[in-house]
């Protein structure tokens, strides 16, 4: 029980010290905090929850190699990084006319809005987030798998427990400042984050190519 122990406390901080980096999943959950409340940030998490969990399957049964290959990390940056894009150019053009009060909306066209999809496209536009998994995330699961199913239900507990704090103090604090906040300054607030998930996109792109490229 102890070794267990310890795998949920070593995946809780490392988890952690990827969690509190600013990127694609830190945007998308300060957009549906603010739009919101607080309830965005655990479907955020749910929308990154599972495809984690797909990844860890997927490593369980080996596939953390092939993910390594650069041809494959350049394809999902290039990928990525248009994903990312989209999503950025969306929230620029739809600042003007966001308030804090949006209502929701249903349907194909608005999944992308909504916390869940939003924190699934997130992290499905993200290469890092597979090389990631491919190296760091890889070696947990082969280390856990030491200790059978228990050892990579304790792993990625703690992993997905990192996420999920860290993004609930997030929307904690920006739904408790809310009342502070003007629908104007809140369309910069969105506009600024579109901008940040462009600039993401590009940094994606650009890596994708020199992945591909053997740069």
């Amino acid at each position: 029980m102890l070794e267990l122990n310890l795998i949920f406390t070593t995946a809780l901080l490392v988890g952690f010290s990827g969690a509190v980096m600013p990127g694609p999943l830190t945007a998308v959950t300060i957009e549906h905090a603010l739009r919101r409340g607080y309830p965005a940030a655990p479907l955020v998490t749910l929308g990154h929850a599972l495809l984690e969990v797909v990844m860890v399957i997927l490593l369980l049964v080996g596939l953390g190699n092939y993910l390594a290959r650069p041809s494959v990390t350049g394809v999902i940056g290039v990928a990525g990084g248009l994903v990312l894009a989209w999503m950025g150019f969306d929230m620029i053009k739809n600042a003007a006319g966001s308030t804090l009060l949006l209502e929701s909306s249903s349907g194909d066209g608005q999944r992308a809005r909504s916390p869940f999809w939003g924190g699934l496209i997130a992290t499905a536009s993200n290469p890092y987030w597979f090389l990631w998994w491919a190296t760091i995330g890889a070696g947990y699961v082969v280390h856990s798998q030491n200790y059978g199913i228990s050892g990579a239900l304790f792993f990625f507990s703690g992993h997905i427990l990192a996420d999920f704090i860290w993004l609930s103090l997030l929307a904690v604090a920006l739904v408790s400042g809310k009342r502070w906040l003007t629908d104007r300054f809140y369309q910069g607030i969105i506009f600024g984050l579109g901008l940040f998930l462009c600039a993401f996109s590009l940094y994606f792109f650009w890596s994708g190519l020199q992945m591909l490229s053997g740069g």
